[in-house]
Parts: C-alpha cells; structure tokens; sequence
C-alpha cells in the first residue's frame, strides 16, 4: 500500500472527538511562505476549537512580515562558520529547542506534537516519544537532498541520517504531494502512516467571481510569489514584446524576488516598461484581489515535489492556470480541465499554451470555474486540512502506545 491520499474528515475532526490540544514545534525564522503555511493551519485548528500552542525560534516572533522576514540563526550560522561546522551548530541547537518544547510541554500538557519538518531539528521526535504522546510530522521538501543538491551541505550522511530519525519516529508523516512521500518511505518511513496532505487556502479570501467580457483590449498575465531567475519569466517578457496580435498582454508580479531587477531592465530594454509591472511584497489580505486581477495565472516553473501555494489561491479565484506539466502538478490539476499544462522540455510550450487562453475567452472560463470547482469537491483548503490533521491525531491518541 502506498502513502494515502487526502483522508476523510468529519466537520469536527472525526466521529466523537474533542477538542485537541497540539502542541506545534517549529523552527522557522522568517516570515515568507513557510509562515503563511504556518499561521493558516494553526488559525483553522483553533478555529475548529482546538487548543493550539506554537514553539519556535523567538527570530520568528520578531521577523519584520512587510519584508518577507529577517536572517536568522540558521542563515547566520551558515555564513559565519566553516562548512560542516554550522551544520553541527544546526543540530546543536535541537537542545535548547528541546528544553523550550519540554517546558511548554510540561505547562501545556499536550495530546499531540506536531512539528513542522525542518532538517538537523530533533527536539519533537525526543519530546514525543518521551512523553509517549503522539507525533505528527509535516513534511514540504527532502531538504537533506535539496541542500546537497545545491551544495551547501557538506554533511550529508549525518543529514539524511536526523531526516530519516524524525520521519521514522512520526506516528503519520504529513508529506505535501505523493511524490515527497516517495521520498519520506524512501527514507523507511512506514508506508502505511504516510498520508498526503497538499496545501490549501481560506475559501472565503476569494470570492466567486462573476462574468466577464469576452472581448476585453488587454489581458493580464499574473504571477505571485517570490521571483526567481529559473522561473523563466524572461521568455514571458520577451513574449509580451514579441506579440503583435490581439489582445494587448501585459504582466503583473504581485511579490518580490531576486530577478526582479533583471525583469525590469528587460523590459524597458525591450520598450514594455508600461506592461511589466511589480506590486513588491503585498500584504497577504491584498493578494485574492490582485489574483481576481488575472487574465491568466502563470506556474512558469515548479521543483518536482512542491506543493506551490499559488496553485490553490489561482484554482480558488477561479483564474485560468498556466502550468508545467509535471507529476506533483498533475496531482491537483489536470490538463485541458482545470488548466493548461505545458511540457516544460519544449521551448515555446508554455507560451503556446498562454496564446491559446489569450484567444479563446470560453475556454478561459471553462478552465477558471472547473478549478474552483476542484477547490470545493476536494475541500483544497486550509479548514479542511485542520480537519484532516485533526482526525489523524484523535486516531493516534486513540491508539495504543508503543
């Protein structure tokens, strides 16, 4: 049997369960997408009447939210000390963690720690099984594989050695897509507590939207999140001043991010400055009505086991996707129904599929109104996932400890 799939959940967390109080362990220290992740799950526990108590890092408590966070001990460690050094200053630091988590823990008197996965952090495997309560382990990347991919890992055995300690010690693994949770089983994390829970967004944020003219002079191709020069959003400008037909397309990047300055001057080189605009860093209640600005929503690029939270806010505002055609994608959209997929091999390919939306207004609708609808069978959401988690915990509480 391979890992599960998004679990049923009753309305209250499963059939005669209580409230729950979960102690949630971190090690966060920047407010970017992992705390938007954060904040939504632990909003929608306690939303549902769960008791729900954050450890982390105190540089968390403090990041600076307009600026997308601060640096960091983890960041600050690796640029101050000799590679490898760092890494054990890293895995130092699950003591104190340790001695906070227990100290919240010993106030708290928690039914269940669950702890966003981070590498070389073991305070929660050890509080866990020491206090014999069940632990519940989130998991977004393979970072032992990704760090050593992009080589700023000079320990590898001992990283893979603490990932695969804290994936086998969960009661349930809590992988974002089925193809991270080949990684976790990988790692001899049991298969059949591994279960699949993407990620989602509060409904409400986002509006139904309501007809729109089928002959609008200019389309607004839209990207959120933070810009990077693999995105490839250069061949969307280049596009842009390329295209002679109708409609006018412009672009709009609503975040940040290290391509922005190349972005720009491309753009001005290329006579579009008017059509190429960023918003910077938005406010996170400012991002549904600048998605409902969309003509089209652009996945340029995805690494292959993410589940990018800007898929579900565009699938949520009911905007037509443009997306790589890859399996983790596949496992939340599917082509020509609630998006265009695109092979990202080809050259071309992706902006094939963008004049295709660009000329067709039906088809935009269709694809906009079948991934909302998508959003709402599969509860692709930030209260369903509280529910899901929930379940999971009252049946590990249930269950006989090891």
């Amino acid at each position: 049997m391979g890992a599960d799939r998004i679990p049923s959940a009753s309305p209250h967390g499963g059939a005669g369960a209580g409230p729950l109080r979960i102690l949630y362990s971190h090690r966060i220290q920047s407010r970017d997408g992992q705390a938007v992740h954060l904040e939504a799950l632990v909003g929608a526990l306690r939303g549902q009447g769960h008791e729900v108590r954050v450890v982390g890092p105190s540089a968390f408590e403090t990041a600076n939210e307009a600026k997308g966070g601060g640096a960091g001990l983890t960041a600050t460690l690796r640029r101050i000390l000799p590679p490898g050094l760092s890494e054990l200053a890293e895995l130092a630091y699950s003591i104190p963690a340790y001695l906070r988590l227990a100290r919240a823990a010993a106030e708290f008197r928690p039914d269940v720690i669950y702890e966003r996965y981070n590498l070389f952090y073991l305070s929660g495997a050890w509080l866990a099984r020491r206090l014999r309560i069940p632990f519940l382990v989130e998991v977004n990347a393979p970072l032992a594989e990704e760090r050593a991919r992009f080589g700023n890992l000079r320990l590898q055995r001992l990283a893979r050695w603490s990932e695969a300690f804290v994936w086998r010690s969960a009661d349930r693994t809590l992988p974002v897509t089925e193809v991270l949770a080949g990684h976790v089983e990988a790692a001899g994390a049991a298969r059949d507590r591994t279960v699949v829970i993407p990620n989602g967004i509060h409904l409400e944020e986002f509006p139904a939207p309501g007809p729109e003219p089928a002959d609008k002079p200019e389309l607004v191709l839209g990207f959120v999140g933070f810009v990077r020069d693999w995105h490839g959003m250069d061949a969307v400008v280049r596009a842009i001043a390329a295209w002679q037909g109708t409609p006018r397309l412009s672009l709009l990047v609503v975040g940040e991010g290290p391509a922005r300055p190349g972005l720009e001057a491309l753009a001005a080189g290329l006579g579009i400055a008017d059509r190429v605009r960023f918003t910077g860093l938005a406010p996170r209640e400012e991002v549904p009505g600048l998605i409902a600005g969309f003509d089209i929503a652009l996945q340029p690029a995805a690494v292959p086991y993410a589940s990018p939270l800007k898929v579900f806010e565009y699938m949520a505002a009911a905007r037509p996707i443009v997306a790589p055609d890859q399996p983790n994608l596949r496992e939340v959209l599917e082509h020509d129904r609630t998006a265009l997929l695109f092979d990202p091999a080809r050259p071309g390919a992706m902006w094939d599929a963008v004049l295709r939306l660009a000329t067709d207004p039906a088809l935009r609708a269709r694809l906009g109104a079948a991934a909302r609808a998508e959003v709402l069978a599969r509860d692709l959401t930030w209260e369903g996932n509280a529910r899901r988690v929930a379940a999971l915990a009252e049946a590990e509480r249930q269950r006989p400890r090891r």
